[in-house]
């Protein structure tokens, strides 16, 4: 069986790029200065102005309003994200293979927040406590200790429905100066498949590197 290729972003051979990770097929990068202008302009907050392309090549009507009622919760999450500093921001549509095949929508999120320093495993677990989190696992990563936290949340939004249930799973990632954190976020309306999304964020954080693996890289590969 041949490898994946995987299409490498050009902020990857930033000279400012300082974290690098992979994601798997089924994620798309959302815009960041979009995001951003949908948070503070209402007007132009709804789902469909970030969908827009994804939404073009659905053409059943029922499926593509099932698109837009479970994005909206995400997309004000990504907006809330976006606001408080994220640096990446990825959309993901997947089918439920396990379920009925319809389509499951996910927001991933990367992030920097600094922290006093502290030995790398003891950065991860305190993350981890202070999350208030359902589940707490930790990770040997190849770039250094981490840990992964479960939550369910609820969301309100307009509608009928009020509140709508999200899945958060969480990795954080110690940078090893020991000065910050990175944190890695996948957010789901798929609250059913915890189990494959945590596998989805772990498979995630085991790809980070703080040292930039593309020196000899072509741009894809």
């Amino acid at each position: 069986m041949s490898d994946v290729p995987y299409v490498i972003d050009a902020s990857a051979r930033s000279r400012d790029a300082d974290i690098w990770f992979a994601l798997p097929a089924g994620f798309v990068a959302l815009p960041l200065v979009e995001l951003a202008a949908t948070a503070s302009s209402p007007e132009e907050a709804g789902p469909g102005a970030v969908l827009g392309p994804l939404l073009d090549g659905v053409r059943d009507a029922e499926t593509r309003q099932r698109l837009l009622t479970d994005f909206a919760p995400l997309q004000r999450m990504a907006q809330a994200a976006v606001a408080s500093g994220s640096i990446h921001c990825s959309l993901g549509l997947h089918s439920d293979d396990q379920g009925d095949g319809r389509p499951l929508l996910s927001v991933f999120n990367l992030a920097w927040r600094a922290t006093a320093w502290a030995p790398r495993s003891v950065t991860a677990a305190r993350a981890a406590v202070g999350s208030g989190a359902d589940q707490i696992e930790t990770l040997d990563l190849p770039c250094g200790p981490a840990s992964i936290v479960v939550n369910h949340l609820k969301i309100s939004i307009e509608g009928p429905l009020g509140q709508q249930e999200l899945l958060q799973i969480a990795a954080y990632v110690p940078c090893p100066d020991g000065m910050r954190i990175a944190i890695l976020t996948l957010a789901t309306t798929g609250v059913e498949r915890a189990d494959q999304y945590r596998t989805v964020l772990r498979d995630i954080a085991r790809s980070i590197s703080f040292d930039n693996p593309l020196s000899d890289a072509p741009d894809e590969e």
